[in-house]
């Protein structure tokens, strides 16, 4: 039977796909937007695209009406910006309104979604060199980490009016389209690329279509509660990953990139790409979700070739 389903944020790299396969499997899809023109170019097979301001419900909170599921995946992009105090304050804002106004809309209606489903992401943890990471791992005490957990606090308030909560903790999503190994193929191409800091920090990464499919499996697995890691079972170390990348497009890996020479190209942010994290996925793995890609070089090779 197909769903109705509401997805902000879905001219995002996940999104576009996660919006495209659920038209594909037969959903009805509501797609809300900062630019609905936009996302009617993206999406012309969808039910309706709404133009969505997080900051003012009273003009969108009744298309939430009657619907199944909401998935949530609308946050400014962490590096669309050096990092300063006011742009880390609307990297927050972006995600704890936008949570808290939409929770209070799915509250507020009188035929309630089953289930809402969040993003989040692993950088929850910190950098926790090599500790083994589950869902019940202890919180992180940088920036990122409280925005994570603020993130999460806001969604799971939904279960208050008896609808069901995922929030996705999501690693490093590997695409050709946008994100991090779109940024990284360009040096080794020229021969010039190589690994990030000392190369020994745990790169807990996944292929586009295994995140695709894990919304997939979140909206439809009524068991299926709380957070939840979300990345290949097998994390590798930066230098290996490097190494890897390297030999599927046939050149070097090697001039690596200092911690100092990131700080000075990105920032505070540097401290994101070089975390270590080494994810535990036995949580999503026990409740049934089968992985495309389990090994980083399979999943490049099918990205790349």
């Amino acid at each position: 039977m197909s769903k109705r389903i509401v997805v902000t944020g879905a001219t995002g790299l996940i999104g576009r796909k996660l919006v495209r396969a659920l038209i594909q499997r037969g959903d009805n899809v509501i797609v809300f937007s900062r630019d609905a023109e936009k996302a009617k170019s993206f999406f012309p097979k969808a039910m309706e695209s709404v133009e969505w301001n997080y900051q003012h419900p009273e003009q969108w909170k009744y298309k939430i009406e009657r619907s199944d599921a909401v998935v949530h995946l609308a946050g400014v992009n962490l590096f669309a910006k050096r990092w300063n105090d006011e742009f880390k304050r609307v990297v927050l804002e972006s995600r704890e309104l936008s949570t808290k106004n939409l929770v209070e809309a799915i509250k507020s209606c009188t035929n309630k979604p089953e289930v809402f489903v969040s993003a989040s992401g692993i950088g929850y943890y910190g950098d926790c060199g090599e500790t083994v990471l589950n869902e019940n791992s202890a919180k992180g005490n940088d920036f990122l980490a409280n925005v994570c957990e603020v993130w999460e606090n806001e969604s799971v308030n939904v279960e208050e009016s008896g609808v069901r909560s995922v929030q996705i903790r999501t690693g490093l999503v590997l695409s050709t389209e946008d994100g991090a190994l779109k940024q990284m193929l360009p040096p080794f191409k020229f021969f010039i690329g190589g690994y990030l800091g000392n190369g020994k920090q745990w790169a807990s990464w996944l292929h586009i279509d295994d995140i695709v499919e894990i919304y997939l499996h979140a909206i439809d697995n009524s068991s299926l509660t709380g957070s939840l890691n979300a990345t290949a079972p097998n994390p590798i170390r930066m230098k290996e990953f490097a190494q890897t990348l390297a030999r599927v497009l046939h050149r070097p890996s090697l001039f690596p990139v200092p911690k100092f020479i990131l700080r000075l190209v990105v920032g505070e942010a540097s401290e994101v790409v070089l975390a270590s994290q080494r994810i535990d996925v036995k949580k999503l793995v026990e409740s049934g979700y089968k992985f495309k890609f389990e090994i980083l070089e399979d999943a490049l090779r099918d990205l790349l070739n």
